[in-house]
């Protein structure tokens, strides 16, 4: 049996690194080529990894919430026919010697503690070899037959007969002794069962398996999505109290968890360290990786490299309202989450290609002797900046000159959905346009963004309420809004930037515009 090892790839441009966010798998499943074998945040996104082998996974090599680099070994994944199960020895027999150690029976604990997975029955009384793992969480705990104790020297036996019925829980019967050890797992039930054998041969074994013990007595158990959702949420598993079946975390304990914090966090002085701390003590520290190290440094680069110059206005988007209350009336938009954001986005494509110069790139050297070069571009690759778990990413719609009312809508839900989940892509976040920032979603007026790299220019959308607004003489309640705009000075002058946004506030303003 060969065991490949799988080194993790390069899913994006030029990445470096990532990290293993989730295992989808664990030593002794068996897995098919292109089945996804754990998550990975990379600077740009979660990445499911598909499994390039088929075969049974025999070891994973680096564990979750480690960063590792590209090429770096992950998992190893033995050839072994699939459906193939390995043979296991036969149960030993009672003058037999014993089992050198109980290290295999200290892995099997482990994974059971880890994963929920049942133990082989390797001790079937047929002798034959047992079959192979079991996949999952197994039957419920009270569903489990249970084993008889190993009773410890001096105690009388147990007859053949009634051993034979011990299968049975009520055929038990067992003195009244309290165990001075952990429970052995069946793998170590298996040894011989003389008192004589027992005292000589076990002692050993429940040392090392003690310490074993001893040392994942502190380890939360939780399953690998309730370890992300943990995770992305901030919450230390070991402060939530778990009512699974096998006292594992479950994700209802996480809900009850957050709920919990959240009317904690309502109050403001539970946020304050208690003073009698030293204040060194009282700062939480937060690792800068994935996403956000990447944000940061984008963001410093283009603010430094950039003349940033930004411009308002504000905007009359009464009719904006009342257009978008009559597409979520249409039959033709049933079912279809409709927003003013939808009209935003295409005001910012029809104003583009009344000013193609905002819809450009600056490229620094592009002659290869120092001369700089402005690519204009003929296309809109429409970039929505969305708030994530995991930091701001600015997934873009492809091509979204071309989509109709109706197909731009339903790539913005897709687009907002997949980002809420983690799902982005790294494809899905390269080759951007111009940029739309929703900060009217949290109700800000608007804001000074800075400009995406590899872009010359973005949009800040802010909030639409009602304001007192003149209107042929008569101030009147409107609904109104503030776009703001940054635009790289290198190329986007003051002169073709304010043209530009009037022409955005012009769409808001009479959305029947873009019927010309």
């Amino acid at each position: 049996m060969t065991v490949k090892k799988f080194n993790l790839p390069d899913v994006g441009e030029g990445l470096t690194e990532a990290e293993i966010v989730s295992w989808k798998v664990k030593p002794g499943d068996t897995v098919a080529i292109n089945d996804v074998i754990c998550e990975i945040e990379t600077a740009k996104s979660l990445v499911e990894l598909p499994s390039p082998y088929a075969g049974t996974v025999a070891e994973l090599l680096v564990a979750e919430g480690i960063t590792v680099e590209v090429g770096t070994a992950i998992i190893g994944i033995s050839d072994n026919a699939l459906g193939e199960p390995e043979t296991a020895p036969a149960p030993p027999s009672p003058t037999a010697a014993p089992a050198p150690s109980a290290e295999p029976a200290a892995e099997q604990l482990v994974e059971t503690l880890m994963y929920g997975k049942l133990p082989d029955d390797a001790g079937t009384s047929d002798g034959g070899p047992a079959g192979g793992p079991l996949v999952g969480s197994g039957p419920k705990a009270d569903a489990v037959k249970r084993r008889p104790r190993k009773r410890p020297e001096g105690t009388t036996a147990v007859p053949a007969a009634a051993a034979a019925a011990s299968t049975a829980p009520a055929a038990v019967v067992e003195p009244v002794v309290e165990p001075t050890a952990p429970a052995l797992p069946p793998a170590a039930e298996q040894q011989p069962a003389t008192a004589s054998q027992g005292a000589a041969n076990q002692a050993p074994g429940l040392t090392g398996l003690g310490a074993t013990v001893s040392g994942l007595v502190n380890r939360v158990l939780a399953k690998p999505p309730v370890r992300k959702i943990a995770r992305e949420l901030g919450i230390d598993l070991a402060d939530v109290v778990p009512t699974g079946a096998r006292g594992e975390v479950t994700r209802e304990d996480l809900v009850s968890y957050q709920s919990q914090r959240d009317a904690e966090v309502d109050q403001a002085d539970t946020f304050w360290g208690a003073s009698k701390k030293p204040q060194d003590q009282r700062v939480e520290r937060i690792p800068v990786k994935g996403v956000r190290k990447a944000t940061a440094k984008a963001m410093v680069e283009s603010a430094f490299t950039a003349p940033h110059v930004s411009i308002f206005v504000d905007v009359d988007a009464s009719r904006t309202m009342e257009f978008v209350k009559r597409l979520k009336a249409s039959r033709d938009f049933e079912g279809i989450k409709v927003s003013p954001l939808l009209i935003l986005s295409k005001a910012v494509i029809w104003a583009a290609a009344r000013n193609p110069s905002v819809n450009a790139t600056w490229v620094e050297n592009a002659d290869g002797k120092g001369g700089a070069e402005i690519h204009v571009k003929h296309y809109m690759n429409l970039g929505i900046a969305a708030a994530t778990p995991r930091g701001l990413m600015v997934p873009n719609i492809k091509d979204a000159q071309d989509l109709s009312l109706k197909e731009l809508a339903l790539a913005l839900n897709e687009l907002a959905g997949t980002a809420r989940a983690g799902k982005t892509q790294p494809a899905q976040m390269q080759g951007g346009s111009l940029t739309i920032t929703n900060v009217g979603a949290l109700g800000i007026d608007t804001g000074t963004p800075i400009i995406n790299p590899g872009e010359v220019a973005i949009v800040a959308f802010g909030t639409i309420k009602q304001k007192p607004w003149v209107l042929d003489g008569e101030v009147i309640p409107r609904w109104i809004t503030t776009l703001g705009g940054s635009f790289d000075h290198r190329v986007v002058d003051g002169d073709l930037s304010a043209r530009f946004m009037a022409d955005v506030a012009s769409i808001l303003e009479e959305p029947a515009l873009l019927l010309d």
